[in-house]
């Protein structure tokens, strides 16, 4: 734990983000929460970001825990209670209040609904390309690891194959060395 972690500006941060995290906190929070706690303000290394990464997607539950875990690496357990909180809590309560509005204003299939399903597509397909990069750097991946992202993106996007088969095919690849 690091005595100079400033929790406060840690939640704020993340405070912030949630209410932007549009496809999922990871889509979003994952690449700004890197720059923010390696390049930034240098309290963890590229190869710690990506072990508590690798770590909290490793168990069971919600993908943002992640956060939940830095929070832990940085200030222990209060650490981990605060920024969980941040992370979750403002884009919870605009969630119930955009549902609100929408059920108010033509249920989830009037106008409302569609607009902002149709603004939001292409900002969360930018916001999880942002992602990938943010992981595929700081995981060194290299060309061949790009080229292999790329693929089974196209393979997810543009076939029906079961997702599993192309995590079990990156799997695989790494492991004979291929990436």
């Amino acid at each position: 734990m690091s005595d100079d972690v400033k929790l406060g500006g840690l939640a704020m941060h993340l405070a912030v983000l949630s209410l932007t995290a549009i496809g999922g906190g990871v889509v979003l929070v994952a690449p700004d929460v890197h720059h923010y706690v390696t390049v930034q303000n240098h309290w963890m290394t590229d190869q710690q970001f990506a072990a508590a990464y690798a770590l909290a997607q490793a168990a069971p539950g919600p993908n943002l825990l992640f956060v939940t875990l830095i929070g832990w690496m940085l200030k222990g357990w209060l650490g981990a209670i605060v920024v969980t909180l941040a992370a979750i809590l403002p884009s919870s309560c605009l969630v119930l209040a955009l549902g609100a509005f929408i059920n108010r204003h033509g249920g989830g299939e009037g106008r409302w609904a569609g607009a902002l399903r149709d603004a939001l597509a292409p900002l969360a397909s930018g916001m999880l390309a942002g992602a990938a990069w943010t992981f595929l750097s700081v995981a060194g991946a290299g060309w061949r690891g790009i080229a292999l992202a790329l693929a089974a993106a196209t393979a997810a996007y543009a076939t029906k194959i079961n997702p599993v088969w192309l995590i079990v095919l990156g799997a695989a690849a790494g492991a004979v060395g291929l990436v």
